[in-house]
């Protein structure tokens, strides 16, 4: 009878020359010729124009890189325990993931050059350094597949406090437990920058400051400068808008 060790050793050497997936169990078919931004619209079902609330696997194809991952995810059980999402959901998204990262996981230039083809007319560069280091949970210059598939469970599936955690924490850029006005500050100046100047109607010059203005009028409780994780949820939950906006992504996959 095998050992634990030398069964794991087998499904890494059958994942490594390409017979065996170990998320979705199937072996890989021919490579996607889609450009980056086609296949990053894969990996992002809600961000296609007509997608349904289910996704389906039939136009969804695999790559025939594997033999260069150096990087495998967990097993799919697991995953399916740590997200909100189905196995059926884990493994579109997952081959997904390998059609753009098939090294099994993304760095910041990487992740900044597929934002910027959202934003051809503006400089996305500085937002997608903030959004990347919140999908790095593990802050070591690269996002897993696990990394990207929990935070994207919490953006589409998580509870409302859960969605408004993750959205402090990318706001919060040292970790402190507090955003303060330069933080607020640069983050505002990355979303304007992101936008660029042919937005309609256009943007006044000081549109940023006004908001990080208003920002801390709302949320700043005490008056002290900084906001807490306790005065941002507070308010939050409070303002009715912000609470329809926490389910626009609802049932988009």
């Amino acid at each position: 009878m095998k050992s634990r060790s030398q069964d794991q050793s087998l499904s890494d050497s059958r994942e490594l020359d390409r017979s065996y997936d170990p998320l979705t169990g199937n072996p890989p078919s021919k490579p996607n010729e889609k450009t980056i931004k086609q296949r990053f619209l894969k990996l992002l079902p809600c961000c296609r124009s007509g997608s349904s609330s289910s996704i389906t696997q039939s136009n969804i194809s695999d790559d025939d890189e594997l033999s260069t991952v150096r990087y495998r995810p967990e097993r799919i059980d697991r995953l399916v325990q740590q997200t909100n999402f189905t196995k059926k959901e884990l493994q579109v998204l997952y081959r997904g993931f390998k059609n753009e990262c098939p090294s099994g996981v993304v760095n910041e230039e990487t992740f900044k050059s597929i934002y910027s083809q959202f934003f051809p007319h503006g400089d996305s560069s500085m937002y997608a350094h903030f959004l990347f280091e919140a999908f790095d949970t593990h802050n070591n210059g690269s996002v897993s597949f696990e990394d990207f598939i929990v935070s994207l469970s919490i953006i589409l599936r998580g509870s409302i406090t859960d969605k408004l955690n993750w959205a402090f924490n990318l706001y919060d850029f040292n970790k402190d437990g507090c955003i303060t006005r330069e933080e607020m500050t640069d983050i505002m100046g990355s979303i304007y920058d992101m936008m660029g100047k042919y937005t309609y109607p256009c943007m006044k010059e000081n549109a940023s400051k006004e908001h990080v203005d208003n920002f801390f009028q709302k949320m700043d409780k005490n008056k002290d400068g900084v906001v807490t994780i306790e005065e941002f949820l507070d308010t939050c939950q409070k303002d009715e808008s912000i609470m329809q906006s926490m389910h626009m992504f609802d049932n988009v996959i």
